[in-house]
C-alpha cells in the first residue's frame, strides 16, 4: 500500500477532478529499468580509466544527481573528462536492449486520459534521453522533457524541477515530482512540489527515499495518490 507522511504540500481541486493536473517524472530509475547499464558503464569506466574497481554502492550513490561530468568529477576530478567519454562509449549501445518497468507506461496512458500534463525531468542529456525513447514508446506521454543540457543547475537544486514547471505553464502547488533518488526529492521539495518516491528504481536504497511526502511499491499505487 502506498504511504504518505504528513506535511507534503496540499492538493489542489481542479476540474479534471484529480489532485495533481500536473506529474513530473524522473527517467532512469522511475519510468525505465536502467540502473543495471548504468552501473556496468560505471564500473567499465572506472575500471579502465582509473585502474580501480569501485564498490556500487558508492557508484550508485552519484546517480541521478547532477550531470554526468559532476558525477565523475566526483570520482575523479582530473580525468573526469575521460571517464565521461570511456562511459558513454560503453553505455549508449546498451540503450538497444533498454526496458520501461512493468505497468509504468499503462499508468502514463491513464495520466493522459485524464487530461493531466505529464513531464520528465533526468540528468541525462538530450541525446542520451532519444536514445531511451528510440527503443520505448514514451515520447508521446510528455508536454515537456528537461535534460541537463537546458539547465545551468542539476538536481538536487529546483531548477530543473521548475523549468519543468514553466514549460508546463503550472504552479508547484499544481504539481508532483515521481523520482527514485534522493536527489528527485531534493529537488522538488526546494520547488515546492509533492515528491513521489518510487521503490522500485534498484539504484538507491529506500532509506534515502525517506524525505519523500509519499513512497510508492508499484507503479499502479501512484494513480492512488495522483
Amino acid at each position: 500500500m502506498a504511504q504518505l507522511a504528513p506535511g507534503g504540500p496540499e492538493g489542489v481541486d481542479t476540474i479534471l477532478g484529480v489532485r495533481f493536473p500536473n506529474v513530473l517524472f524522473d527517467l532512469d530509475g522511475t519510468l525505465v529499468d536502467s540502473g543495471a547499464i548504468i552501473l556496468a558503464s560505471f564500473r567499465h569506466a572506472t575500471k579502465t580509466v582509473l585502474a580501480r574497481e569501485i564498490p556500487d554502492t558508492e557508484l550508485a550513490a552519484l546517480v541521478g544527481g547532477s550531470n554526468i561530468y559532476d558525477q565523475m568529477r566526483a570520482i575523479d576530478e582530473v580525468q573526469a573528462e575521460e571517464l565521461v567519454r570511456v562511459y558513454r562509449e560503453h553505455n549508449e549501445p546498451l540503450h538497444d536492449g533498454l526496458e520501461a518497468f512493468e505497468g509504468v507506461e499503462l499508468v502514463l496512458a491513464q495520466l493522459k486520459r485524464e487530461g493531466r500534463r505529464l513531464g520528465i525531468v533526468t540528468a541525462k542529456r538530450r541525446r542520451t534521453v532519444e536514445l531511451a525513447f528510440a527503443v520505448l514508446p514514451l515520447e508521446r506521454y510528455f508536454d515537456v522533457v528537461v535534460t541537463s543540457d537546458l539547465t545551468e543547475r542539476h538536481k538536487p537544486h529546483p531548477e530543473p524541477v521548475l523549468t519543468a514547471l514553466e514549460g508546463l505553464d503550472a504552479k508547484p502547488s499544481e504539481a508532483a515530482f515521481v523520482g527514485d533518488s534522493p536527489f528527485d526529492v531534493a529537488a522538488g521539495k526546494a520547488a515546492g512540489v509533492f515528491t513521489i518516491a518510487v521503490a522500485w528504481g534498484n539504484i538507491h536504497p529506500v532509506e534515502r527515499l525517506a524525505e519523500a511526502d509519499a513512497l510508492v511499491e508499484s507503479p499502479q499505487e501512484l494513480l492512488d495518490i495522483l
